[in-house]
Formats: structure tokens, sequence, C-alpha cells
């Protein structure tokens, strides 16, 4: 078990590239693979040994805690933190952070909202004591570094620099969305204003000489920042639900949940999640797709790679391919 257990995950991010699938619902309790964004962060977490963690809303924060309560069922105890304005990532960490009582030579992790990993949250826990670091993070190695900031490290994993967008970024690993903040650094983020971690308490702390250091882990990751980036998350859990814990039984390659009805000429592909009261007609084709709560899908319709929104109906003789639908 990891010798941290207090967490901050962060679900007050409005957001808007996944627009209108946020319309209504906050980006992280979106439905992939038999449960929301936040319900497979929670389980990741509690299963490395987390016991309290502090959800920091802004967003449509009413949505949370009828779904997680205090956390019991969940075998984790859970609080809210609000912003009535958004205060960034430092601003937000800071808020939730006053929610738990730390000891002066404690740590605690903090996730964003829209990331799902395998990594190992306990190695990444283990390097952040042994180096005595203020702050460690989890990195990924990516093919093409352009579209993100990278991060340098050096050969004992020691942050070197935090760099913006470059055409020619000079490494290849970048912030993947989870940090380990010693106590210490995490009274250094200004409280009550917008602060941004990445851009702002990151940098600083590196230029006051503080240690940062950086786990690389070589597995899963995905940013779901984007409706594509939603479907394949949940098509890549569903394909190997060893990666959450929090994703229902798996039979043969789909997942379908209570109460669904699929007529026996139609055919559910590979990767495809059908949410409880799902109805498909005959002759369909549903493939690597998401299919929200009570949608309908009538009679000779494709689909493929698309999310179709709960309580829609799809007509008769559709063809959906990549498509946000019903939202």
């Amino acid at each position: 078990m990891s010798p941290i257990n207090k967490a901050i995950l962060l679900v007050g991010g409005k957001g808007t590239r996944l627009m209108p699938l946020t319309s209504k619902t906050p980006k992280p309790m979106l439905k992939i693979a038999g449960a929301p964004v936040t319900e497979h962060q929670i389980v990741k977490a509690r299963e490395a040994g987390i016991k309290e963690i502090v959800l920091a809303t802004s967003y449509l924060a009413d949505i949370f805690e009828p779904h997680f309560g205090d956390g019991s069922s969940f075998g984790i105890k859970i609080k809210y933190a609000f912003e009535s304005e958004p205060l960034g990532t430092g601003g937000a960490i800071a808020n939730a952070a006053q929610m738990l009582e730390l000891s002066a030579n404690e740590s605690i992790f903090i996730f964003n909202g829209d990331v799902l990993s395998s990594h190992d949250l306990i190695a990444q826990s283990q390097l952040h004591s042994k180096s005595n670091a203020a702050v460690t993070l989890h990195l990924v190695e990516v093919a093409d570094a352009r579209a993100y900031g990278c991060v340098p490290i050096d050969a004992d994993s020691k942050v070197l620099q935090f760099l913006e967008k470059m055409d020619n970024p000079i490494a290849k690993t970048i912030n993947a969305g989870c940090y380990i903040f010693s106590k210490e650094a995490l009274n250094q983020i200004p409280k009550g204003k917008v602060v941004s971690v990445e851009r702002e308490t990151f940098p600083t702390l590196l230029n006051s000489g503080q240690n940062i250091f950086g786990y690389v882990d070589g597995g899963y990751w995905i940013d779901m920042g984007t409706p594509e980036s939603m479907i394949r998350a949940s098509r890549d859990l569903i394909s190997n639900p060893m990666l959450s814990k929090a994703t229902p039984e798996v039979i043969n390659h789909t997942l379908m949940m209570n109460g669904v009805q699929v007529h026996t000429s139609s055919k559910v592909g590979a990767g495809s999640y059908l949410d409880s009261g799902v109805v498909i007609e005959a002759n369909s084709i549903v493939s690597g797709s998401i299919i929200g709560e009570k949608a309908h899908i009538e009679s000779d319709v494709f689909i493929e790679n698309s999310y179709i929104a709960p309580q829609s109906r799809v007509t008769s003789g559709s063809k959906l391919r990549g498509e946000i639908f019903g939202f």
C-alpha cells in the first residue's frame, strides 16, 4: 500500500472541448466502460491505499454527491470542496486542501479529473519518499511531444525544466496529470486566487531550488479531453478490464448493463458499452460505441465509434460514424 493515504481529485473543469457531452453533465461524471470517469479514478486510488479523497468541484458541482455520497459504499471517505468561480488547478488544490488534516511531514496525491492510467501509484509514492521531494509528477513518454509541454528529467529522475509547447521538443516526457505534493509545497500555493500549478507553481518551486522529481511509467495512459478520446478510453477499458476495477463484467468483448434488449438479428461489436435500458431493434450494428442509458436504436441502423446520448432515439436507417448524437 502507498504510504500516502489522502488525495484531491480535480473535477471542476467545464470540459469545453467535450461539448455538447458536457452541457448537462460535468466531464468527470460522463460514463465510460460502465461507470463515471471519477468512479474509475476513485477505485484506483482506493486500491492503492488512499483512504480519504476530496473532490474539488465547480461546474455542475451538485451532480457528484448524489452518486458518491460520503464514499462509504466505495470503501473510501469522500469530501467535497466547491469553487463558485474556477480557481485554476493550483487554486482548486489550495481550496480543497483546507478540508484535509495533514501532519507536518505528510504528502498527498493530486489527480486530474480527465486522465486514466494504469501507472503504479505506490511506486510513485516510494520515489517521492526516498527523494525527499517537494513534488513528484507522473510523466509519460510520447512519440511526438509537440502537442504538449515537455518535462525533461536527468538520470536521477530529477525535473530540469517545465517547457511550453514547441516545434522541436527537447524531451519526450510530458506531464501526465498525477502529482504528489509535500505539505510544505502545498502551503506555497496562494489561497483564494486563480493559480495554475503547471505554469506557475511548478516553475516557481523549481526556480527556488526545491526538488521536483518525475516518475516515468510506460503503462496505459489517456487524456480524455475530446469526445473521440472519451470513446477510445471506454473501448480500451472494455478490451482490457484489468485497467480499472470499476469496470463491470465484460462478456464477448462488450459491456451490457441491466435491462438491455438487443434483437437477435442485430450485432454488437467489440468495445461497445450499452448502458442500462438500451433497446436495439432488428438488423442494426453497433461497434466500438457508447450507447447511453435508455437510448433506443431502431432497425437497420449502423453505429461505429460514436457516443449516443441517454434517452435519445436513433431512427431507422441511420448511419453514424464517429458521431456525438442526441446531446
